[in-house]
């Protein structure tokens, strides 16, 4: 009898046709009901703004999928020493998954024997770093998706080299699952032994396509129902929300980059999902510190994540992980509102 996780989806099940079906009855209403029709013109800007980003992102995630192998990153953060904190934040341009899906591989990587320091600067630049995000950031913010980009970076690397030193003093939980690495693999050297052991054909051709697409597949049907979620939120947001709320409660100040984190606390979703919703409060308040706050807050008090890091690496480094991560998100916000407001 096979595990009711195997079992087909029912149509009911399936959350990507269930946002479709939902935004489909939003949309076509509005040319039914007035109340409705607000909505149409913000939905259809976003959907402009992002598609061909998404599209990319898809395409270079499926890349990685099918053509980067998992021994590759495990290789690289599995030693707790300075450079593997910068691996791991650079690693995360090539993680072409959500927040959750982040999530699910820095539990993996853990359980592999991955260093604690190293699992939390990746999971921490992973969301707001990888290939698919960067595009959908750049699509909606321009040059300033790279300042967003940048921040969870250097967030990223100062946690990361933080947590190298909890973990020398003995502050935070030992990684259980740590084994002896296996100094003789070489990336390098199977990176050659996989290119010449290559047979270039049209049926590997084929089968090469086919594996880039079915990664493209299934990474859109984990992240693209995220993205449909923030895009409808921030439509409705868009239509009925009055402006004078986001200047008047969310606005570039100190009490207001507050009030934007415990909102992100709430309704953080994914980092794909996000991104249009930080980008409504980015068009309602012109505040870009507010916008960064709302980003990055939401993913480091997310409370699937900090779970996770409470059941799997520990409590103290789930605590320590909000401690020094919450307080150098609302410095660069307040300081991003003094530059650019």
């Amino acid at each position: 009898m096979k595990d009711c996780c195997e079992k087909k989806k029912r149509w009911f099940q399936n959350k990507l046709l269930i946002i479709l079906l939902f935004d489909l009855l939003l949309y076509s209403g509005g040319y039914f009901l007035p109340l409705l029709k607000p909505f149409q013109e913000p939905f259809r800007m976003y959907l402009r703004m992002i598609a061909w980003a998404l599209a990319i992102g898809f395409l270079f995630g499926g890349l990685i999928d099918h053509f980067v192998p998992s021994e590759y990153i495990s290789k690289i953060l599995a030693r707790p020493k300075k450079r593997t904190i910068f691996y791991a934040s650079g690693l995360g341009l090539l993680m072409s998954a959500c927040s959750h899906g982040i999530l699910a591989i820095g539990m993996e990587l853990h359980k592999k024997g991955a260093s604690g320091p190293a699992v939390i600067s990746f999971l921490l630049g992973s969301p707001w770093a990888n290939l698919p995000v960067t595009i959908l950031l750049l699509s909606l913010f321009k040059m300033k998706g790279l300042l967003i980009i940048a921040s969870a970076l250097f967030v990223s690397l100062t946690t990361g080299l933080f947590f190298l030193l909890l973990d020398r003093w003995g502050w935070i939980e030992k990684n259980k699952n740590a084994s002896p690495i296996d100094e003789s693999f070489s990336i390098t050297s199977d990176v050659k032994k996989r290119w010449q052991g290559t047979k270039w054909s049209w049926q590997r051709l084929r089968s090469d396509t086919r594996g880039v697409f079915d990664g493209a597949i299934r990474l859109a049907d984990m992240i693209l129902w995220w993205i449909l979620l923030g895009i409808t939120i921030a439509s409705l947001i868009s239509s009925y929300v009055p402006s004078h709320f986001f200047h008047q409660y969310m606005g570039p100040t100190f009490v207001g980059l507050l009030i934007t984190l415990a909102a992100a606390t709430v309704i953080e979703v994914c980092s794909e999902g996000s991104a249009p919703l930080a980008f409504e409060i980015y068009r309602q308040t012109g505040s870009i510190g507010n916008t960064f706050v709302f980003l990055m807050g939401g993913f480091v008090t997310d409370y699937t994540e900090i779970g996770l890091l409470w059941t799997n690496l520990g409590r103290r480094t789930a605590l320590w992980m909000m401690a020094l991560t919450i307080p150098q998100v609302l410095f660069l916000g307040w300081i991003y509102n003094r530059l650019f407001i």
